[in-house]
């Protein structure tokens, strides 16, 4: 697999990260995924307005990389990923050097780094829906930057799985905030809920689209809190997210969301989800 490295295309396999990336060392980096529908990239200026919008919050030297959709789309072209599915990830760490808190010099070159890989939508999760445990939400107060340090997501995910449910849902102070890698929505007496935007949640790109189709359909919908006890007792829940689009959630722990089917405005949504998707191509 061709993969992008500091201004060069290299096999995957020959591509080195020097011991001294803080990215290594620290996990002072950010990242983005990006999905690739037969080709075309979607959300892709949004993905990078968020990366640009890291960047800014983490002080890095350089920020703004719209120029990387050249990349991205040399990656897609030159590995063959033109049809179906995939995944371009894409990471930016400070940069090469010695092992210390305080940054390094400004003009310290990034390192940047990009690699696609194909993608297979889990179609039986979307059509039947998931089950989701609740874990308390442990992370750091600045959710809102894409940042690789991921142990608490890593390990609430991994509890999730040996329950035999397919994400985690982090709760913090009996809020919901998100799961490990998607954002949460209710639907409660016919309006659409998900968590506000704070530093506690990330801003999905696929939140915004849900929120977008919600207007466009004419369906309530409202960001604000979402406390656990309403979560467990909702009509209908659903994750969204660039790997999982709209997924619904039809489980929390052992207990059943609603009639324990995927739920009507969940299905409305994912067909206005298909339909939007063919329109970005």
């Amino acid at each position: 697999m061709l993969s992008y490295i500091n201004g060069k295309y290299l096999p995957k396999e020959e591509i080195t990260i020097s011991p001294d990336d803080r990215g290594f060392l620290f996990a002072d980096g950010l990242y983005e995924v990006i999905r690739s529908y037969d080709g075309r990239l979607f959300q892709f200026q949004e993905h990078m307005a968020r990366l640009n919008y890291g960047a800014r919050q983490l002080r890095f030297n350089v920020t703004e990389f719209d120029s990387l959709l050249d990349v991205a789309e040399n990656l897609i072209d030159q590995n063959g990923l033109k049809e179906g599915d995939a995944l371009i990830y894409i990471q930016v760490t400070r940069g090469v050097a010695p092992r210390l808190h305080k940054f390094p010099p400004a003009e310290t070159p990034l390192t940047v780094y990009a690699t696609p890989r194909p993608f297979t939508p889990r179609r039986d999760e979307l059509e039947n829906g998931i089950g989701v445990l609740f874990v308390p939400d442990v992370r750091w107060a600045r959710c809102d930057i894409k940042q690789v340090g991921l142990l608490p997501n890593v390990l609430a995910h991994q509890r999730a799985v040996e329950s035999g449910a397919a994400e985690a849902v982090f709760v913090r102070d009996g809020a919901i905030t998100e799961g490990t890698h998607s954002n949460v929505f209710a639907v409660i007496s016919g309006q659409v809920i998900t968590p506000p935007r704070t530093n506690y949640i990330l801003g999905g790109i696929t939140r915004r689209v849900v929120l977008r189709l919600c207007k466009e359909l004419n369906f309530p919908f409202a960001e604000r809190a979402l406390f656990e006890h309403e979560a467990r007792r909702a009509d209908e829940l659903f994750i969204a997210g660039t790997t999982v689009e709209i997924t619904p959630v039809v489980k929390v722990d052992d207990q059943e969301v609603g009639s324990g089917r995927p739920g009507i405005l969940t299905r409305r949504l994912q067909e206005a989800f298909e339909k939007f998707k063919g329109k970005q191509r």
